[in-house]
């Protein structure tokens, strides 16, 4: 007798759906073909358990199971539910009529309990565009699956629940979620919030900065300035996400595993890998590629602190994400593309020592050491840093001082004003939403400066020795404070603002 179930692969962020094939015939045996990998190969040792403690077995017959496209490589264990039920319809175990309206994926413990899978949400996206009736899928991974509307979504506990549904002999509940109000849960109280950063009112009015325009940052101060402090406080006022940005976040973190019981997610990730991050961890990778630090940070913020302890050819594979906004994987065989749209925060000390230019430093930092400490960061990397800013450390006065600073509602609320007039501002562009994004042709089309403007920005690139790259990015830097004061032209004191915010490309930095 041959049996059709239906599960599904996942390849980057997306879905394909697998036909697996069962048939049983005269003989003994127990063929898997159609290139599973080791994971896969292993089940018939967790579905025979499964089943004998569930009350069934593991037909004595010539067993021949097919996982169809044959050509396209299969990995992990979640497809344990989907050869089980095959197994037990084809050797006439339970009648299951409607087995092939549903797609079926799971992880089976030896006593028929499901474990979670990853990639719920893509496979589901999937099962609905193909007309499938429902989606069964382990009881942890039914939130992330049931943000698709339009398709019945099941989380079981166990394999009896699937069998028992499929005869006709139980029920189960569908899950449903609503997708918008999920959405619409907003957190107005953010755990790491800037009204508990004491002073610092140029670095916070540069994170504001940051935040309106999408810019990359980097901040350079001594230990103890406050760096970790507001980079970690960055996620809190940037706006909130829409809808599409939400669904494309949530579908990464779906197909790493990390969602764990939770639905759509609202909230922009931060993500802070450690300096020792290989260079596949963070731009993704492996046998079978998965997302790295900079694909699970997309629509968010990604925070290198200590930027040039990370090792030089780890910082170096981020220059094409940075431009491309997307990474790129290409094996022999396959080639997966995973986005990555995020905002990079970098902090560093000014010298190896940590104390730059302060005469009471414990340590000095000769000139050659300096020099290779900073060398570690490319041209080319910092190039697509837009702001530069020097953290200095808070004086007594200041942290002692009890009145509360503003909140990090507040700074969001006028950030989100500045990103309305930058979207409507691209709204006809294609793949640009913010003043970050944009390339030379635009910079030109909407950065135009008046005659005094250009004079600021002439004089200021001759006597500070500003290098030709800072060029676009203070424009760039300057539009985004236009915007924030709603400005429809840039001013000259839009422009002496960016100018500051260029510290690494002023010639002699060193001292």
């Amino acid at each position: 007798m041959l049996v059709k179930v239906y599960g599904s692969a996942v390849f980057g962020v997306e879905a394909t759906t697998i036909t697996v094939e069962v048939n049983m015939d005269t003989g003994i045996g127990y063929h898997l073909v159609g290139l599973p990998d080791s994971a896969i190969k292993e089940s018939c040792f967790r579905i025979a358990a499964a089943l004998k403690n569930n009350g069934y077995k593991m037909p004595g017959k010539k067993i021949t199971i097919n996982m169809a496209p044959a050509d396209l490589r299969k990995e992990g264990s979640a497809y344990d539910l989907t050869l089980a039920i095959g197994i037990l319809v084809a050797s006439d175990q339970i009648k299951a009529p409607e087995l092939d309206k549903y797609v079926i994926m799971g992880e089976l413990s030896l006593d028929g309990s499901l474990q979670p899978i990853r990639g719920a949400l893509p496979i589901a996206i999937k099962a609905k565009e193909e007309g499938y009736k429902g989606f069964f899928l382990p009881k942890q991974n039914v939130k992330e699956a049931a943000i698709v509307a339009g398709l019945d979504v099941y989380g079981v506990e166990n394999v009896q629940e699937v069998i028992d549904f499929l005869e006709g002999k139980g029920t189960l509940e569908t899950t449903v979620i609503d997708t918008r109000a999920e959405f619409y849960k907003t957190l107005d109280f953010p755990e790491f919030d800037f009204s508990d950063v004491r002073g610092q009112e140029s670095i916070k009015r540069c994170m504001e900065i940051a935040a309106a325009g999408g810019h990359n940052i980097i901040l350079v101060g001594p230990p103890g300035a406050g760096k970790t402090m507001l980079a970690k406080r960055l996620p809190s006022i940037l706006p909130p996400m829409t809808l599409k940005e939400a669904l494309e976040t949530t579908k990464i973190h779906s197909v790493a595993g990390k969602l764990k019981e939770v639905g759509l997610m609202n909230q922009r990730p931060f993500r802070s890998p450690h300096h020792t991050i290989s260079n596949v961890a963070l731009v993704g990778g492996g046998s079978y590629p998965q997302p790295g630090e900079i694909s699970m940070a997309h629509n968010g913020v990604l925070f290198l602190d200590e930027l040039p302890e990370f090792k030089r050819d780890v910082l170096e594979v981020m220059r094409q994400p940075l431009e491309d906004r997307e990474v790129t994987i290409s094996r022999a065989k396959f080639t997966v593309t995973y986005p990555s749209s995020f905002m990079l925060v970098a902090s560093m000390n000014p010298s190896p020592s940590g104390f730059f230019n302060d005469p009471d430093a414990p340590q000095k930092s000769s000139p050659h050491e300096m020099q290779r400490y900073l060398s570690k960061i490319s041209g080319p990397l910092l190039d697509r840093i837009d702001i530069h800013i020097e953290v200095t450390p808070v004086p007594f006065e200041k942290l002692a001082d009890d009145n509360k600073a503003e909140s990090s509602v507040h700074i969001r609320g006028r950030v989100t004003a500045g990103r309305e007039i930058q979207a409507k501002r691209f709204e006809s562009l294609e793949n640009i939403n913010y003043n970050a994004q944009m390339n030379t042709k635009q910079i030109r089309e909407f950065c135009a400066l008046d005659e005094q403007s250009k004079l600021l920005l002439k004089t200021a690139m001759e006597r500070l020795n500003l290098s030709a790259r800072a060029y676009d990015r203070i424009l760039k830097v300057a539009r985004t404070i236009a915007d924030l004061e709603a400005a429809p032209n840039i001013i000259s004191s839009h422009i002496a603002e960016a100018i500051q915010y260029r510290s690494l490309d002023r010639d002699g930095w060193l001292g």
